[in-house]
């Protein structure tokens, strides 16, 4: 059993699935409400103030990525006072089932989105095309999509070959086609790498008036997990919040991978594959002026090294040339 007392502030780490699951429900029905949503789905809402977040989640992501093994919608709860309605699957469902629609379709007929300010609705990957998706229902909201797909439907994206154990499921229906349902968002904003094609190819599909495409480029496959490591998640979703988010602004928030390990390994290995020597050598000596790291430093020091033995030998040719060309004017002489 879990503490009966159980809060906000109440880490949930070490629960097992069961546990985590009742901790949940509690501390949902104690501040709005819970409803499971058919077998695969489940909403948890928590009513704080007139900005919402609207957030898909996986439950194995939440209680991965967040220290606390919470929704990460939470985050926005404690530091910013935002209610959250937190729509959670289990495993990777892309929200395609019909409980789901019922529940979006009462959330319309009640008016329950016309009780806020502001709306804005979050997801990554299939979470990202549901937050489109979805987004639907609350007209004039704001959506943040981390490399969303824009449909698994094969007659559209048959080019996408990750997840072909969806291919049978029906994207052509209720809330469907993502793109589509951002016509009604007053902006939306798609996150992804453009060096990852088949996101890159989604991200192309969400072309529209009122979307904004960030790139993250050199930051691979799992932008989410990157975004909460440098420290940025809160910033982007109250930047959205409050009309504030555009390249510019993303922008200054990316800055902040001059100081990922994980980035900028990935940037030299770029580097390296392409032969780029003036940009490696000129990233290995930003690195080794900020911090201690190994692998830069030698890199650094070979390049060092090589670049002052071929100037060496360069200088050396021309000695040589030079004294072979007074030789003949001597001679010539």
């Amino acid at each position: 059993m879990i503490d009966t007392a159980v809060t906000l502030d109440t880490s949930f780490e070490d629960y097992s699935k069961s546990e985590w699951m009742d901790a949940v429900k509690q501390v949902a029905q104690n501040g709005g409400f819970y409803e499971a949503l058919g077998s695969r789905h489940h909403a948890m809402f928590l009513e704080k103030s007139s900005t919402l977040l609207v957030s898909f989640e996986t439950i194995n992501g939440m209680r991965a990525l967040s220290s606390m093994a919470h929704p990460l919608g939470w985050e926005m709860v404690r530091s910013e006072g935002w209610s959250h309605l937190c729509l959670a699957s289990e495993g990777d469902t892309w929200f395609r089932d019909a409980p789901v629609y019922v529940f979006f379709d009462r959330l319309i007929d009640d008016g329950f989105f016309d009780g806020f300010d502001r709306v804005v609705f979050y997801g990554a990957g299939p979470g990202g095309y549901a937050a489109a998706a979805f987004s639907v229902a609350a007209p004039g909201a704001k959506v943040v999509a981390i490399q969303p797909q824009a449909t698994l439907d094969p007659s559209v994206t048959e080019w996408d070959d990750r997840f072909v154990e969806m291919r049978r499921t029906d994207f052509t229906s209720r809330f469907g086609y993502a793109p589509d349902m951002l016509d009604a968002a007053e902006a939306a904003f798609v996150i992804y790498d453009p060096t990852v094609p088949l996101d890159a190819m989604h991200a192309s599909l969400f072309t529209r008036p009122n979307v904004t495409k960030l790139r993250m480029r050199r930051m691979g496959t799992a932008l989410q997990s990157k975004l909460l490591e440098l420290d940025q998640f809160e910033a982007i979703l109250t930047l959205a919040a409050e009309d504030a988010l555009d390249i510019a602004s993303f922008a200054r928030c990316a800055r902040a991978r001059r100081d990922h390990r994980p980035y900028l390994r990935g940037l030299l290995n770029a580097l390296e594959q392409d032969q780029r020597e003036s940009l490696i050598l000129t990233l290995c000596r930003f690195v080794n002026d900020r911090t201690s790291a190994p692998r830069f430093a030698r890199r650094q020091k070979q390049l060092e090294a090589e670049i002052a033995l071929r100037n060496a030998a360069e200088k050396g040719d021309d000695t040589d040339q030079g004294a072979a060309n007074a030789d003949a004017a001597e001679g010539a002489g």
